[in-house]
């Protein structure tokens, strides 16, 4: 309520109160912030299904089907961003020429403000519903995380999944290397021998070959590469029965001997073979 000195001054001099102008500008800026945001939001939620992928791909596995609403979910959120910095921006001239020509100021609900707390509802529930109908066999972050922690595979090793068994898997392999004229040492069943003992193991089964032209030169240059070589490919099984094959990075092995690209390479053709294991 106005004091009595004030009461008869005329709403254009109200109107004009640089406070009123000063409120609208802050409101103005804080529409420009939530558009922002929700800018910032959608863009997250876009990228969410690609950083899933990326987490699996450097775990060796490719198992997550790509999101169907993360990328239209994000589009709309970022469109809606957008939508709310130029409906601000024309409400704040609007409202600015309304002061200036000495229309009463007063007070009424923000239909912008009404309308957008609709939408991103709207946008929440769509977002609950995707998350709570996610696809078991697509996991999430809590669960890779999870994983990750448990499965100790050891630095500078390759892993891939198989959709073959574990025999199938290597019998395929040992098919592809004797037919590039690899020699296949041995074959060794660490499950079987385990239960000769009476332990359980899931199927895991290691095969050692090599070609003497290729990783001779390597152990000429540095003899206690012998220790890694021939080379080695193994494939298990892991607690969730999914079948991998894994095998040493030539990187690795580069790195660990202090060996040149040049030195490693021959050897490092290996990798290209025991991945046609995998199609």
């Amino acid at each position: 309520m106005l004091p009595a000195s004030d009461k008869s001054m005329p709403s254009e001099n109200i109107n004009r109160d640089p406070r009123i102008y000063l409120a609208a500008e802050r409101t103005f800026l804080a529409w420009i912030r939530t558009g922002l945001a929700l800018m910032a939001f959608g863009f997250v939620v876009a990228r969410f299904g690609l950083f899933l992928r990326e987490i699996e791909a450097s775990r060796g596995a490719s198992h997550i089907e790509p999101s169907t609403l993360s990328l239209p979910l994000g589009v709309g959120l970022v469109l809606i961003g957008v939508m709310a910095n130029i409906l601000a921006s024309w409400r704040h001239v609007r409202y600015i020429r309304e002061l200036n020509q000495g229309l009463p100021a007063v007070g009424r609900p923000s239909r912008l403000a009404i309308a957008f707390a609709l939408i991103l509802a709207a946008v929440g529930l769509a977002m609950a519903f995707y998350l709570s109908t996610m696809k078991a066999d697509n996991p999430s972050l809590h669960a890779i995380y999870k994983e990750a922690a448990s499965m100790k595979t050891g630095d500078g090793i390759i892993s891939r999944p198989s959709k073959y068994s574990v025999p199938d898997t290597l019998d395929l392999l040992e098919t592809i290397l004797r037919a590039k004229g690899v020699s296949v040492f041995a074959r060794v069943d660490h499950s079987k021998e385990a239960e000769k003992v009476g332990m359980q193991m899931p199927p895991t089964q290691l095969l050692i070959f090599g070609n003497a032209k290729a990783g001779t030169p390597v152990m000429l240059v540095a003899p206690t590469a012998a220790i890694d070589l021939p080379l080695k490919a193994l494939a298990w099984q892991d607690s969730d029965g999914k079948v991998w094959l894994s095998y040493n990075d030539p990187k690795y092995l580069e790195q660990r001997f202090g060996l040149t690209d040049d030195e490693v390479k021959t050897i490092a053709g290996a990798g290209s073979l025991i991945e046609q294991a995998l199609d």
